[in-house]
């Protein structure tokens, strides 16, 4: 269809549908089909994720389960405040870690003396627990309860009488504190911890040992409602990363019996459904607005722009998952001012995005006469149990009087019926002629693509394949306003500050004096030296609209490694202290050791696991150790590198302040038990 003759024959061979009944001739469902506690939970959308536990005082994020009791504190905890915050941004819920994998207890569990019963926080009479349900109901918000099967405080962690005990504990969680949306499972189970005292390495059979049978009919008798997740879900599942990403094909069926809690190969083999999936398990994409799911001091620069929330936004819940979005509650016992800010640019932007929809103002038209009850009106009728009942191959065009400008394609499915939809395309007509804008795969609960800037006077929506005939219950097209994108800040190893400027047509100024930056702070021309410790803001103006301007980008840097050298005979060694992210170096002596080129006086280190897709040899243990000459060693700190194989994000370790000119990094265990390998090494000074 090419020219205007075309055009008018085929639009002239469509018909405006009729009105007959939504409920009219339901087609067969394809199975697997949701159940009514998933179709209330998918509708739920965008909720939070509270990371607030023994972690959070011990500034780790795996703790072992040797902490006192007494180091849980908080000075102004207000679970109001968090209700408020999430209520404000849009989100619909909570989940709350009632107890990690350290196993303290946020509430005076009778079976355990590790709680908070034993804090000094209100003199051991508080239950965070029963304080954030009576929050939740106040503003509105579901509460879920985070519970972690791997207990490293238990003594019987790894034998029979542990499930008795952490059946006892979600009883008492699952009865006395109401309603529970969702009752969430880590996939983290066994390893080395305290365990009574017996500090020991205890693994378990993830398959058989937590009997999960019996643990999931009993959240089933007490929380009939509830959805429960986990690898395997039963209900619903992880989305296989901790970026808050689901996938271009993301399906909400799964080969749910081939899959197991922290099974290994789960996050390449399964994560993204199958097709032909025997279960209805649909995705949950959890990520933290924070680099670490717990709260660090050290993180507060590190809050994640507005830009990476969006795209975490569209990446999830634009791609057939919910999303879980964590906030790491400070030491006060509440959500970072930092966080607040970047939550609630987020919830202005995703209003300002889909604050108009343009598929209302269409005219619908069809290639075919549809007398099945189930027209093409629907897909913009606003009501989401009626749908459009296509065929394989059927183009759907939306019709405008006057052309209209849009950037934002959205598409649902009617899944109470099953996901069906396999590819679908996009066109816009432009000059008489179909211009294709995108070709798509599943939709599932919703997709939304974000496009180019596209002006026409008609869109064409297609179901290029499809497991059964497609039931498109919405459609819908909107312009975004652009976003202004933060520049992108680095280092070489020679110590010059990179800007990368995502836009073109901005201008790039910034500060090393710690003060925000402006159109009247130093402009950037060229890579700069940084000598000294500091950190560098920077801010993008838009140079086309006055006032238009991004979020300032913050990035703390140490001295520099211009003087720094490996010592070894490998010369790969010198990838680890090289500032590029993408290079790293594989030890075979199990090793670094770093010259400094100068005495200084250290505070800590960091350490950045290589960043490829097929990673090996990250360090999950770990030794430091320093030396003035290279020859005497002190080991300065030791530990576990928690979560990192979820989160391989850089870690940092602070010690007591020493002096050396050499540093050694040694790993005592890796997660692939191979050689170990470093993506980047650094210090922190005083």
């Amino acid at each position: 269809m090419k020219t205007q003759f075309y055009f008018t024959l085929f639009l002239t061979k469509m018909v405006l549908l009729g009105c007959q009944s939504p409920h009219q001739n339901p087609p067969d469902p394809v199975h697997p089909i949701p159940s009514e506690r998933q179709m209330n939970w998918q509708e739920l959308e965008f909720y939070a994720f509270v990371h607030f536990n023994m972690n959070t005082f011990s500034d780790m994020e795996w703790g072992m389960g040797d902490e006192s009791p007494k180091q849980f504190n908080p000075t102004e905890l207000d679970t109001k405040q968090w209700a408020r915050v999430v209520k404000e941004a849009g989100m619909t819920g909570i989940i709350i870690t009632a107890k990690h994998h350290d196993g303290f207890c946020l509430w005076p569990s009778k079976y355990t003396e590790h709680s908070v019963k034993n804090a000094p926080w209100k003199d051991g009479k508080g239950d965070l627990i029963q304080e954030l349900a009576e929050s939740c109901k106040e503003y509105g918000l579901k509460m879920g309860i985070y519970y972690s099967p791997w207990d490293r405080n238990h003594a019987e962690y790894g034998q029979p009488e542990y499930l008795l005990y952490m059946r006892n504990q979600l009883t008492e969680l699952l009865t006395e504190y109401g309603e529970v949306f969702e009752v969430w499972f880590d996939g983290a189970n066994g390893g080395t911890g305290f365990y009574g005292g017996a500090n020991e390495d205890r693994r378990v059979d993830k398959r058989s040992y937590y009997d999960w049978e019996k643990t999931i009919e009993l959240v089933r008798e007490l929380q009939p409602d509830a959805v429960i997740f986990g690898d395997a879900g039963p209900d619903v599942r992880w989305v296989g990363n901790e970026h808050g990403h689901a996938y271009r094909t993301t399906w909400s069926n799964l080969m749910r019996d081939s899959v197991y809690a922290g099974m290994p190969e789960y996050a390449e083999l399964y994560a993204t459904g199958q097709e032909n999936g025997t279960h209805w398990v649909p995705a949950e994409a959890d990520v933290s607005i924070r680099p670490g799911w717990y709260y660090h001091a050290y993180e507060d620069h590190k809050v994640k722009s507005l830009a990476e929330l969006l795209d975490i936004y569209y990446l999830s819940i634009g791609q057939n998952a919910s999303l879980l979005l964590n906030f790491p509650v400070d030491k006060r016992g509440l959500i970072h001012e930092n966080d607040v800010i970047q939550i609630q640019q987020l919830s202005a932007k995703i209003k300002e995005d889909f604050a108009e929809d343009l598929a209302l103002l269409a005219k619908l038209t069809t290639e075919e006469y549809q007398r099945n009850g189930h027209p093409a009106k629907n897909v913009i009728d606003t009501n989401p149990n009626t749908y459009w009942k296509a065929e394989i191959g059927t183009s759907l065009i939306l019709q405008f009087e006057n052309p209209v400008s849009f950037n934002r394609f959205l598409v649902q499915e009617h899944v109470p019926l099953g996901q069906r939809v396999k590819s679908f395309s996009v066109e816009v007509l432009s000059d008489d002629e179909w211009i294709s804008v995108a070709e798509e795969t599943t939709v599932g609960y919703k997709r939304i693509l974000r496009l180019s800037d596209q002006t026409t006077t008609a869109v064409r929506f297609t179901v290029t394949d499809a497991k059964a005939i497609p039931l498109i219950s919405r459609i819908s097209l909107y312009k975004a306003p652009k976003l202004v994108t933060p520049p992108i800040l680095s280092r070489n190893v020679a110590g010059y500050i990179q800007v990368e400027v995502p836009d073109k047509n901005v201008a790039v100024y910034y500060t090393i004096d710690g003060q925000d930056p402006d159109e009247n702070s130093t402009p950037f021309e060229g890579p700069f030296l940084l000598e000294k410790p500091a950190m560098v803001k920077a801010i993008s103006i838009d140079k086309e609209t006055e006032g238009k301007k991004s979020e300032i980008s913050m990035a703390f840097f140490d001295l520099s490694k211009a003087k720094w050298k490996v010592i070894t005979n490998d010369p790969d060694g010198k990838k680890a202290i090289d500032e590029d992210e993408k290079s790293y170096f594989t030890s075979k002596q199990g090793k670094i050791d770093i010259d400094l080129g100068e005495n200084l006086t250290l505070i800590g280190f960091t350490y950045l696991p290589m960043q490829h897709r097929y990673m090996t040899g990250i360090i999950q243990n770990y030794e430091f150790h320093v030396s003035q000459n290279g020859d005497q060693w002190e080991k300065v700190a030791e530990g576990e590198f928690g979560n990192i194989a979820n989160s391989p994000i850089e870690q940092e370790v602070k010690f007591s302040k020493i002096n050396a000119r050499y540093i050694r990094l040694l790993a005592r265990r890796t997660l692939d038990g191979q050689a170990p390998s470093f993506g980047e090494i650094g210090i922190r000074t005083e």
